[in-house]
């Protein structure tokens, strides 16, 4: 394992019998033209192949910063949490197993906005099949100023293309099972304004976003907490409101 104390960025996935899913992530990883990372491996205490494949990928990277430990947890977010108190990066981003950086570049694009030491990095998000075919854009788009208050319309920028500052980021609240990275990102942000720092579009395509994750097999669960999310942060009579106009415009969508 490289010895770099002080990489710009911390890779975080989270896996658990991801054998299936897993090995497009690590490809996307040591296949990016900059090294200046991290790759930390969260596994909940696999019993498939999936940690012969993350020993593999290290075997096959010695120059690169991998490591991996693999203990039972509560949960994605309770392992998230685990990697966030290892991580040593500026910057932490999370890409779980099935996702993929969308480019070779993708993290050189990310490290050059550093410059202006932004609290948010964000971009845009593909999604693919499991074949790695393009499924299509997302279908919310990444708002050229991105606040905390952009997130009344939705979850405007994926998880997975939202690199956050470290000294910013609090833990995951475990009390959602499903939604706990919306909360998340609308807290970084609140941070963020709080500090009077910037937050800034690569106008890029970042990640390529496995179209079958956990928030998408429990789809109705997934909004139920993400409604309760936006009440706490954005007051309930609001979000009733925003919920109804949401409502209206879908139907004359159709």
């Amino acid at each position: 394992m490289n010895s770099m104390k002080n990489p710009d960025i911390s890779i975080i996935t989270a896996t658990y019998n991801a054998a299936n899913t897993l090995e497009p992530t690590l490809r996307s990883v040591e296949q990016q033209t900059c090294t200046k990372f991290e790759h930390l491996i969260v596994d909940g205490g696999s019993k498939d192949k999936t940690l012969s494949l993350v020993d593999a990928y290290i075997q096959r990277n010695p120059s690169l910063n991998i490591s991996c430990v693999s203990e039972p947890d509560r949960g994605l977010y309770d392992a998230l949490n685990k990697g966030i108190a290892r991580a040593k990066g500026t910057y932490i981003v999370f890409l779980n197993a099935g996702d993929s950086f969308h480019s070779k570049d993708t993290l050189a694009t990310v490290i050059e906005k550093m410059q202006q030491n932004p609290a948010v990095i964000y971009g845009e998000t593909d999604l693919v099949d499991g074949e790695r075919r393009f499924l299509r854009h997302r279908r919310l788009k990444a708002p050229k100023r991105l606040t905390w208050k952009s997130f009344q319309q939705g979850m405007l920028v994926c998880h997975q293309s939202f690199y956050a500052r470290r000294d910013l980021v609090p833990t995951y609240d475990l009390q959602y099972r499903f939604s706990a990275d919306f909360d998340w990102c609308i807290r970084v942000m609140k941070e963020a304004q709080r500090r009077h720092l910037p937050l800034v579009n690569t106008n890029e395509i970042l990640t390529d976003y496995l179209s079958e994750g956990l928030t998408t097999q429990n789809h109705k669960a997934s909004l139920n907490e993400r409604f309760e999310i936006m009440a706490k942060h954005y007051g309930r009579l609001k979000t009733y409101l925003l919920h109804a106009w949401f409502a209206v415009r879908a139907v004359f969508k159709k």
